[in-house]
Formats: structure tokens, sequence, C-alpha cells
């Protein structure tokens, strides 16, 4: 690790945004291609207010390799004449207010390891942590999933009713990770947000005595009569959170389902086919929700792109299972697939809402699993929120919101980064630049948001999507990930023309009414 200069640190938080009470990034070098921002118990950096300027004017908002991160700056419409010399390439885009997919969020997973984490450290830095992610001072993140019981995620396998041959369920109970860790970080988030955190819940994998392999992992499906023992399973989970008053906007059926049909697949997981998943939704599951969670949203699948559209197709294809549906989740480790398979997926089934439930990075064979500061995952994370956006998708979840620098603690070893990093031992966190990535457009775009249409430039390097809020303040947000700054010109009706310098390596995300 190399620890940045004081010099070069002064000069680097010198471009970051400062909030009204001036809390600027603590930069720290890792040694990847940029640094993290550190924090403790008695400092954050603070993410800037959104502050919408007058009608005529726009506000940008900056991060880059060279070192901002959400540096503010401001300039006003002109009439279409170039006002100033173009710097690097110049990129002209139109905007026009046709609207498309609302957007239902951004979030992250509150999973064991990421609350173990969390609870490592002295209270005040938890806190400082919580509000990056969820307080007015954070990001404004509004998606929390929670793994139903273990996942790799977790530092034991376990589920919630390990009795064999229980079917009544009388031994469910939630676990000490529910009770001491998830729990009372949910509730804190929830007393932190100014919104209200909507809650999704996925499950690794049934009791081993419910599986065809009698194991949590590997090879192996539900067995036929355990159907509604599973389905009952769902419910008792609900129960049981409801308890301790916490509830669930929504749950998917399976988290990965594919994974449970690959011979020797080595961590927490269950086979289904989209013909299975189907029939149990018909029969079981979607009549035991419909009893007493009928607001409950179902999202079918939960798995790759390649599974699109024909897993869709099957479940909601059968009008008896369709009824119990609401989405369709996606993970996004297989999305150098053509995201014309989102694209298509809606236009078969438009009234089923896409959303994006998972992504992490560091999971590839030979890949670092954890980089510190590392540029090049801010970049995978903004580039496929904008393409997922910009096919249909309606929202998009980080996976765990804390690791260690390990990329842990997970009990299969299948470690992975975070957007936060934790070292217990200094009582401190590490924001990587991957947080800031989200934050572009969960800080800017909130739930009720539409997308809206921009055209497309014949440049590689570059990546835009554009939205409109609630409040009705347009946001564009432009990815460069080339190596020349890109002189932005931007037609927009009734106002002119917005014209910004998009440097090397950064992305900006743009304001205006």
């Amino acid at each position: 690790m190399r620890t940045t200069p004081p010099i070069l640190l002064l000069l680097l938080i010198a471009g970051v945004t400062r909030g009204h009470d001036e809390r600027p990034c603590v930069a720290r070098n890792f040694g990847h291609s940029s640094f993290v921002c550190v924090c403790n118990s008695t400092y954050c950096d603070k993410v800037p207010e959104v502050e919408v300027p007058l009608r005529g004017e726009f506000a940008v908002y900056t991060s880059s390799l060279e070192g901002a991160r959400f540096q503010r700056s401001q300039g006003e419409f002109s009439s279409g004449v170039l006002e100033e010399e173009v710097e690097g390439n110049l990129a002209e885009f139109e905007l026009n207010y046709t609207s498309f997919q609302t957007i239902l969020g951004w979030g992250t997973a509150i999973t064991d390891a990421a609350t173990i984490n969390l609870l490592s450290l002295s209270t005040s830095t938890q806190e400082q942590l919580l509000r990056a992610y969820f307080s007015e001072d954070g990001i404004g993140l509004n998606i929390g999933r929670i793994n139903m019981g273990g996942c790799d995620f977790s530092t034991r396998t376990y589920t919630y009713d390990d009795i064999p041959g229980d079917v009544s369920l009388e031994h469910f109970a939630l676990q000490e990770e529910d009770l001491e860790y998830k729990i009372p970080t949910i509730h804190r988030v929830q007393e932190m947000s100014p919104r209200t955190v909507k809650l999704f819940a996925s499950p690794w994998s049934a009791p081993k005595w419910m599986k065809t392999n009698n194991d949590y992992v590997g090879f192996g499906r539900l067995k036929d009569e355990m159907y509604q023992p599973w389905a009952d399973y769902f419910k008792k989970f609900l129960d049981q959170y409801a308890e301790q008053n916490v509830s669930f906007w929504g749950l998917t059926a399976q988290n990965e389902p594919f994974n449970g049909y690959v011979p020797g697949f080595f961590f927490n997981c269950m086979g289904w086919t989209a013909e299975e998943q189907r029939d149990w939704i018909v029969n079981n599951l979607g009549p035991t929700l419909a009893a007493d969670y009928s607001d409950v949203k179902l999202m079918i699948m939960d798995d790759q792109r390649f599974q699109l559209p024909q897993w869709p197709r099957t479940v909601l294809g059968d009008p008896d299972a369709a009824q119990y549906v609401s989405g369709i989740a996606v993970h996004w480790y297989w999305d150098w697939l053509s995201p014309n398979l989102l694209t298509e997926t809606h236009e078969e089934f438009p009234e089923y809402f896409i959303l994006g439930t998972e992504a992490s990075i560091g999971d590839r064979p030979l890949e670092q699993h954890v980089a510190p500061g590392s540029w090049e995952r801010f970049e995978r994370y903004a580039e496929d929120i904008i393409e997922d956006m910009n096919h249909w998708v309606t929202g998009w979840t980080d996976w765990n919101f804390a690791l260690d620098l390990e990329g842990g603690p997970n009990w299969a070893r299948n470690f992975v980064d975070s957007s936060i990093l934790v070292d217990k031992d200094k009582d401190e966190f590490y924001k990587n630049p991957m947080y800031y990535a989200l934050g572009h457009f969960s800080k800017f775009v909130p739930e009720g948001s539409r997308r809206i249409q921009l055209s497309n430039v014949d440049d590689n390097n570059l990546s835009s999507t554009a939205f409109t809020t609630p409040d009705g303040t347009h946001v564009l947000v432009v990815l460069n990930r080339g190596d020349v700054s890109v002189s932005l010109r931007v037609s927009v009706p009734d106002l002119g023309v917005l014209q910004s310098t998009l440097g090397p390596r950064s992305m900006q995300t743009i304001l205006f009414v």
C-alpha cells in the first residue's frame, strides 16, 4: 500500500466537491489507478446537496480519474453558436422529452457479511458508513436486498429450519445473522433515510432435507413433495421479520436458479428450470403469498441475461403464473451479452418491470478480488448502469454494501470487491470509486423519475442516458472512458444548447429545469 503524500493529497482534494460544511475526500492510494476516500469515526467526505439551478442555467457534477469526486460547476445555455474553442473531441447530442420506463430506484445488499463488517467498527464509524449510503449526506439509496437464510457471503452454511423432516416448519427460526446483524442494521437504515427503503429478499437454498442432493451446494433441486413446505417457508420468513418490525416490498423466487443445475457448484444454490418455477408459482408460492402478502412484489429469474427472454416467456406466458408476478430480476455477470435481450423482454412483457438485483467485481478467474481505488471498476459500473437504463431496466442494485480488505467474509471463499471496504483494525472504511459511480445516478435520479430520449453519439468511449425527475428536473449522465477530453454540446428544446467539457476518464451528471 502507498499512502498519498500530503502535498499531492491537498492537490487532489482541492478539486473534490465540498459540501456546505467543507467535507472533501481524504484520499489514500493503494497502488491502483485512482484512490479511495477514507472515513473514520470523526470524518467522512460529504456528498454535495443537489442544487438545481435557475431555468436557463445548468449544474454539473464531475468525478474523474484525475481526482474529482462530485465536483460541482455551473453554466448557462447558449443560442447554439460555439462560444469557445472546442477542447478535445466534439460530441453533439439532442434531447427530447419522450419518456420511457419509470425508475424504481438504486440499492445495495444488506448481507450477513456486510453487516458483520459494519458491526466490527465503532458505533460512530458505523453511523458514518450507513449515512454514506442512506442519509441525505449520502448517495440516497432506496433499495436493500436481504439474503433469506445463508448465502456465500455468510460465515457458515445454514437455513432457518435445518431439522430433517420438519415439513410443518415447527422449528423455523431466524438466526443470529438476522436478529443480531441484519435486522438492527435495517432499523437504523430506515430511521436515517428520508425515504422508504424498499427491501426485497432472495433465497440461496432450501434446507438440505428438502433437496434432491441433501446438500446446500452442488447439483440439486427441490423435491417435488417439498413444493408446498418451501412456499410456507417464504411465508414464515415474512411473518417472523414482520414480528421484528421489518416489512418487505419484494421477493425473488430464487437466487441464480441456473447454479443448482451446475454439477459441483461450490456455494449455496438450488436448481430450477423456468418450467419448474412456473409450476411452483402457480400451485404453491403464488397462492400462499396471495393469502397474506398480496402486496409483496414477486420477481422471477434473478439470474443472468442469457436466460432472456426465454425464462419470462415460459413463466409469464402462463396466465395462472403471471397473475402472481410483478417483475423480472436480472444479475450483471453476463452483461457482455447484447442488451437488446432486455429490450426484447420489455417489448414482449411491458407490464412487468425489469430490475437489476446484483452486481459485483472480482469474481472472474484470475481477476484480483479487491482493488482499492480502481477507476476501471468505476467505469465498468457506470457503463453497465447506463446500458441497463437505455434498455428498459428500472433500477440497479449493488451487491454487499461493505466487505473487508480480503473481499469477505465468505465461507466459500468466493471473494469480490465492494463499493465500500472496511478495515476494522484501523476503525475506518474506504469509499471505492464504484461508490461514486453508483452515486452519480442514485443521488440525482430518485424513485419515480422517468428515462427520456437522448440521442446516441457514434463514439465507443462515450455512454450517456437522461431522465426527468418527479419535480421536473432533467438529468443527463455522460461517461467518457477515453483518454482525451470531449466537448459536449446538447441541444435542448426551448432552452438552447448546453456546452460542457468532459475530461478524460470522467463522468458528469448534469441538472437543469
